[in-house]
């Protein structure tokens, strides 16, 4: 390229994950990408990378702003019920300037990790009412310079056995929530929340995403209710589920079908390695599973997965530091998907595919595209998962949103 065409920055020399193996250059101009090249002849600022993998930023599809941070305020034994009981108990003293703050907190940890993108799940009933939903909009409004945030609103503790709820949830959405979750497990009707999910669903054109099918017993799977509902509202490639946890105890051959049927319904699925490991095989004292579902055997029969955190510092997940990179680690090492490719899959779901999920027809390092770009120090996808490559420096639109030194020796 001449230098007749000017940038606003130029990032020398950056690999790029799944592209092509040799460095390119990156033109930055008003925000967005304006060239990718071999060599950018162009004279402006610059960052030289040194064949540094570059990423769009990390994206986060399952994780909960409303009710992190809050162990001090409740008893972690370990086990779902209990955990879904004390943040119930907890919530009803949660104020709007009280999830704001430590929203805020947890927000700013994930932009300093590299996450660009997040869908945060918000819980709404006559408990909580819309607090958190107010604290999470004005916290989406405040972050926007680093961070696009979609709000995901649904029923922790049930919907047809909670009256009030489902008129919550429609305010909710009217106000300008970005998608639509249900919770059908703790539902006294499951097949009833998942239909009335949909219906809001439609009736506001939004996204839906549930968590589902949260245990070991596959005998039973609210999956197969949802991918019917997908296919006969024909909302698929607009519908999620996280956890799923179920599959994990299915045998090869049955896993299989049920991948089929969620590629066919197009039904995505997020799995939360940190929060499914916890929770699980709580009645084995010996021999415990890991519950933890296989998302890179799944995507062998064109399922749309994502790794994602869930839960931080709270009864669900007593941990945290909201890195992504150190969640799909976590997943590979629990999997044991330890081949170059399938550890380049990992980065894959916590990147690309979970902007597929979200459908972010934005998302990508190409030219039109927001720079919204994220410097990893390492050269190679597999790697990046392999040694938990730290990210050094991120751009938001154009603009430097944060910036990690990179570790140094000091030798004698």
């Amino acid at each position: 390229m001449t230098g007749t065409t000017s940038f606003d920055l130029i990032l020398r020399q950056a690999r790029i994950a799944g592209g092509d193996a040799a460095p390119v250059d990156i033109g930055i101009r008003g925000g967005r990408i304006a060239a990718v090249a071999p060599n950018i002849a162009a004279t402006a600022p610059e960052e030289r990378l040194d064949g540094r993998l570059v990423v769009p930023g990390f994206v986060e599809t399952h994780i909960h702003l409303d009710k992190a941070c809050i162990l001090d305020r409740c008893r972690t034994e370990g086990t779902l019920a209990e955990a879904i009981a004390e943040v119930a108990a907890a919530k009803r003293g949660f104020t709007e300037a009280d999830v704001y703050a430590r929203a805020s907190g947890v927000l700013e940890k994930a932009i300093l990790q590299g996450t660009t993108r997040i869908r945060t799940h918000v819980e709404i009933d006559p408990r909580i009412g819309l607090r958190s939903f107010g604290a999470l909009q004005r916290l989406k409004r405040d972050y926007a310079w680093a961070v696009d945030l979609e709000l995901c609103v649904f029923p922790q503790e049930g919907l047809t056995n909670d009256p009030g709820t489902e008129e919550l949830l429609v305010e909710a959405c009217a106000a300008g929530a970005d998608v639509i979750g249900g919770c059908p497990y703790t539902d006294t009707d499951p097949n009833e929340q998942i239909a009335r999910i949909f219906a809001i669903a439609r009736r506001f054109d939004l996204d839906i995403d549930f968590h589902l099918d949260f245990d070991l017993d596959p005998a039973r799977m609210d999956l197969d209710e949802v991918c019917r509902q997908a296919e006969a509202q024909k909302w698929g490639g607009r519908v999620a589920v996280g956890h799923v946890t179920k599959l994990s105890s299915l045998p090869a051959e049955a896993l299989a079908a049920k991948a089929r049927r969620l590629a066919d319904a197009g039904v995505a699925v997020t799995v939360l390695p940190s929060t499914d490991l916890f929770l699980m095989g709580r009645g084995h004292d010996h021999d415990v599973p890991r519950g933890v579902t296989p998302a890179h055997k799944l995507l062998a029969h064109g399922v749309t997965c994502s790794l994602s955190t869930n839960n931080v510092m709270n009864p669900f997940t007593p941990f945290g530091d909201c890195s992504l990179i150190r969640m799909a680690n976590l997943y590979a090492n629990i999997a044991q998907a330890g081949r170059p490719a399938e550890l380049a899959d990992c980065l894959d779901m916590v990147t690309r595919l979970p902007a597929k999920l979200m459908n972010l027809d934005d998302y990508g390092i190409a030219v039109g595209n927001p720079a919204d770009l994220v410097v990893l120090d390492c050269r190679d996808p597999a790697m990046a998962v392999a040694e938990l490559a730290q990210p050094l420096f991120g751009l938001k639109r154009g603009r430097r949103s944060f910036t990690r030194r990179s570790p140094m020796l000091h030798r004698p």
